[in-house]
């Protein structure tokens, strides 16, 4: 694993005209290139650590993967820069990838292949266990656990807490329990890292027989909503997501078509749902919280 952090010199200024020279930790960026049967199919710019569940989580949302099986061998290249090339064996090589993955393009810690795809597109090709708008059997979420999802997420927030630099996805049972957190210095890397993590550790897989689905999960961001984040969570079969900050319009409208309840402003104390509110439900009593509770293990484990 590459650095994930590094140390630089500052000089810090406030406003009564005093100024310090010290010492920073920041969060490293650097590139890795992922590359399928030797040829190059993406760079994105990254903070190293977990890159074979980015590899994963990406491959997913891209519809180059179904299960971790599909993928034979990943390994990083020897023959160039140490730790920032990935050469990716599918299992079936004679394999086509699909259009919307065939790119030599660099994704940037930001915004990711922004306006890449559409929603018919992903309507198109995310996997039939996501299931329609109205069918749904997971838990039933409440404000109350979404809440304590995002307490969670920011105390599992090491890295940021040292930097102030990166943001992290985490996915989340219906108790609150945080089965993964990731961080990066994109968002879309951190939820690719969450639900690559999902594929390669067990946790649900679209297409697996011995595994239940993940539309019992709900992700969870601390970052805006784009449109690429909301892919990647219906590629990921997942039904409810939620982020501290605003989704944009395509990302509500994604999240319609889709049949995922999208969650903004996620706070301690409130939030607001874009799409699809009737799977969340108020606890009306202590003795329904903890029966929600149990129901979300029962559910998820």
């Amino acid at each position: 694993m590459g650095r994930i952090t590094t140390r630089h010199k500052a000089v810090r200024f406030d406003l009564a005209g005093e100024s310090r020279a010290r010492i920073d930790t920041v969060a490293v960026e650097e590139p890795l290139e992922i590359r399928v049967g030797g040829e190059q199919l993406t760079v994105t710019m990254r903070t190293p650590g977990h890159d074979m569940e980015l590899i994963h989580g990406f491959l997913l949302a891209e519809g180059v993967i179904r299960h971790r099986d599909d993928i034979l061998l990943a390994r990083y290249c020897s023959d160039t820069e140490t730790l920032n090339v990935v050469d990716v064996t599918l299992r079936d090589a004679t394999a086509s990838l699909p259009v919307s993955a065939q790119r030599n393009l660099v994704m940037h810690g930001g915004c990711g292949l922004c306006g890449k795809t559409t929603i018919d597109a992903v309507l198109a090709a995310r996997p039939t266990a996501a299931g329609g708008a109205t069918e749904y059997a997971g838990p039933a979420w409440t404000p109350q656990i979404l809440a304590r999802c995002a307490t969670a997420l920011r105390d599992g927030q090491a890295v940021f807490e040292r930097t102030g630099g990166v943001h992290a996805a985490g996915l989340f049972d219906g108790s609150a329990h945080p089965l993964v957190v990731r961080e990066d210095i994109g968002r879309h890397n951190a939820v690719d890292k969450a639900i690559g993590w999902s594929v390669m550790h067990g946790e649900p897989a679209v297409g697996s027989s011995d595994r239940a689905d993940r539309s019992g999960l709900a992700l969870i961001v601390t970052s805006r909503a784009s449109f690429e984040i909301v892919q990647k969570a219906a590629m990921a079969g997942i039904r409810l997501m939620a982020c501290v900050s605003a989704p944009s319009s395509l990302a509500i409208e994604a999240a319609q078509e889709l049949g995922l309840t999208l969650v903004g402003f996620l706070r301690e104390d409130r939030m607001t749902a874009f799409t699809h509110p009737q799977r969340l439900q108020h606890e009306t009593s202590q003795e329904q919280a903890q029966a929600r509770v149990a129901e979300g293990r029962m559910v998820t484990n």
